[in-house]
């Protein structure tokens, strides 16, 4: 599976171990600099490590100057495939070069510069992918706010970034229908107090928006009309992005990337975990306003010289559970990455992978799944309808790129599935107890990373180090708290369970929710689960199932509960306590597609449910109140 030789996989994490500063130093020759760096790990102010301090370089650059500089300005760059617009574009790296260089132009004009904030909020449309790599052509700072978020959430954003200028569109497309976004960005920047803010704005042809005089500048027009700029040096420890994730607070967190390590890893990490080669057609079936869509729709792929797919469609539905397919086939896709939620979406719709059978996918050699847990059962199906390795990988947007993963650039490690295998060279990913003593093989707790984390992942929230500090670093001193719980197995294979707040307490039995889920998905009715642990008086906690089954099972609701609790019991004992499983049609989402957990848990303990605003479709809360009801929750004290 790998042309570099059995035992790669292990001599390159020893060697990421033992000798962090040469290890990455040596991948940083991959990365076009002007001016090398003064030290690779700058660890001046620990815990802030800086990674590459005194190097000069330009993200944008390396995207894509360098490829046509050296030779590739024919090959393709980005391919813009929309079944919602009925519509697709294509990009060589020389025509790229061009729209990124008028776009930062405009930018320029409209008073942008060096470390100044550009919001964009649009939706998958090439332009997005443009904005970003203008921003960083320029060195302005882009923080992507995902299309079509509400009004008061984009504020809070607008408000903790405060940008010079925002970019957005007049819509973004749903299955049947324009969403307007202006009306949004509008009341957003009324919200946040910064009306006047200069907005660059694309018109779609499926729904043209008014424009504010004076303050509105039309996309199109301004970018025909503008002077190409140039790339500026910028240094390695300069901010290229902020990303903004959810905090308990309620405030957003901006984490910050910075230029020089995060070019370094996202290049590495094409190489060494996707094992794509320069003109490999890679496509990250993500969003742009995720971590996914930073790193592996834009940066990730043309850092590495690849050809790169923005889908404006979805899983199912555009047309059919096909879709997905028709991209890989028609584009010639040779890797593939995703969410887990998407492949159960599909298994849903096609369990025999009938739709697969009507494309040649003669070209796909691996996929790829992340953002949920991948449950044994998803993984198991994929690889039976793809007959290619189907690899788990686990990693977070404060870390911009997989901690654990099979490397498929390295070495192929056999698939244990239900574990994104091994601990990707560069991360030491260690598992504590409460007290911050390391838990022996096959043993749950805390799943954290030691300092310093390699390049690449997060170094501070924006213009809020002490948060940093205090979410972060100061629960386990010299270690990253991932929030999230887990296990290493005797092989070294890890193995992340859920998050430290699912795991739940029954009776003093501490137990991890995932593995409930992965037993109930392995049932062959059963397209996708959900478990949370409810309010209990007698035993503290216990488990409460959601499972959304196939299409044309046979057996009744009824029956089909009964069983699931049986396996559960089966499997994990009495101690489990699982009595409580209800059929429903969907499970309630954020539009990235991870699970409301934490929402389904309010809701049963009959707490105050605020609705999140990633949530896909808050029609659905409804209908999972009425499937608590019938299960008695909530329950009275």
């Amino acid at each position: 599976m790998s042309a570099l030789g059995s035992g790669n996989y292990a001599k390159t994490r020893a060697a990421a171990q033992s000798d962090p500063q040469g290890f990455w130093a040596g991948v940083a020759e991959g990365i076009a600099w002007d001016k090398r760096w003064d030290t690779v790990i700058d660890d001046s102010r620990k815990p802030f490590y800086r990674w590459f301090a005194g190097g000069v370089l330009n993200t944008c650059y390396n995207c894509v100057d360098r490829h046509v500089e050296g030779g590739r300005g024919d090959q393709l760059a980005l391919i813009y495939d929309s079944p919602l617009a009925g519509a697709q574009r294509k990009f060589t790296y020389r025509q790229l070069q061009d729209e990124v260089a008028r776009c930062a132009g405009v930018l320029r004009d409209m008073g942008v510069g060096k470390g100044d904030r550009v919001v964009i909020y649009m939706p998958m449309v090439a332009e997005a992918a443009i904005a970003m790599l203008a921003c960083a052509r320029i060195g302005a700072v882009h923080s992507v706010v995902f299309g079509g978020f509400a009004a008061p959430e984009l504020a809070k954003r607008i408000v903790d970034a405060k940008p010079k200028v925002m970019m957005s569109a007049s819509c973004g497309l749903l299955p049947g229908k324009a969403v307007p976004y202006k009306p949004l960005l509008d009341e957003a920047l009324e919200i946040a107090g910064a009306p006047a803010t200069p907005c660059l704005i694309l018109q779609r042809p499926e729904l043209h928006c008014d424009m504010v005089a004076g303050r509105d500048v039309e996309w199109n027009d301004a970018v025909a009309k503008a002077q190409p700029a140039d790339c500026v040096p910028l240094a390695a420890t300069d901010p290229l992005y902020v990303i903004y994730t959810s905090g308990t607070t309620g405030k957003p967190k901006g984490v910050v990337r910075d230029n020089g390590g995060h070019a370094v890893a996202l290049r590495w990490s094409m190489d060494a975990v996707f094992g794509v080669k320069p003109g490999d057609v890679y496509w990250a079936g993500s969003d742009v306003g995720w971590v996914v869509g930073h790193s592996y729709i834009v940066y990730g792929p043309l850092l590495q010289g690849c050809t790169t797919i923005l889908y404006e469609g979805k899983p199912v539905g555009t047309p059919d559970a096909g879709a997905f397919w028709r991209v890989c086939a028609e584009h010639g896709v040779n890797v593939f990455f995703t969410a887990p939620t998407a492949f159960r979406a599909i298994k849903k719709e096609d369990p025999n992978g009938e739709l697969v059978k009507k494309y040649d996918l003669s070209k796909f050699r691996t996929l790829f799944l992340a953002g949920e847990r991948g449950d044994p059962d998803t993984i198991e199906w994929a690889q039976n309808i793809l007959g290619v390795p189907v690899i788990d990988n686990w990693w977070q947007t404060e870390l911009g790129w997989p901690a654990i993963s099979n490397c498929m650039g390295l070495e192929y490690l056999p698939v244990h599935p239900g574990s994104p295998t091994k601990p990707v060279p560069g991360f030491d990913i260690r598992i504590l107890d409460e007290e911050g003593r390391e838990k022996e093989p096959g043993e749950i707790g805390s799943l954290v990373i030691k300092l310093p984390m390699p390049p690449g992942t997060l170094y501070t929230l924006w213009n809020n180090e002490h948060g940093y500090e205090e979410t972060y670093l100061s629960r386990y001193p010299g270690y990253y708290l991932s929030g999230d719980a887990g296990y290493i197995d005797a092989e070294g294979y890890g193995w992340v369970m859920s998050r430290i707040d699912d795991i739940i307490n029954v009776a003093g039995h501490r137990l991890s929710t995932g593995q409930m889920e992965e037993i109930l998905a392995s049932h062959p009715d059963v397209a996708e689960a959900a478990v949370v642990g409810v309010a209990d008086a007698l035993k503290g906690q216990v488990p409460l199932g959601l499972v959304v089954l196939k299409m044309g099972v046979k057996h009744t609701d009824e029956e089909i509960c009964k069983d699931l609790v049986a396996r559960v019991r089966a499997q994990l004992g009495a101690v489990a306590d699982f009595k409580s499983v209800h059929v429903v049609a969907r499970l309630p989402k954020t539009r990235s597609g991870k699970v409301l957990r934490v929402t389904i848990r309010t809701m049963a303990d009959g707490g105050e449910v605020k609705i999140p605003a990633t949530i896909e479709d808050d029609a659905v809360l409804p209908e999972i109140q009425e499937a608590l009801s019938a299960l008695g929750y909530p329950r009275k004290s």
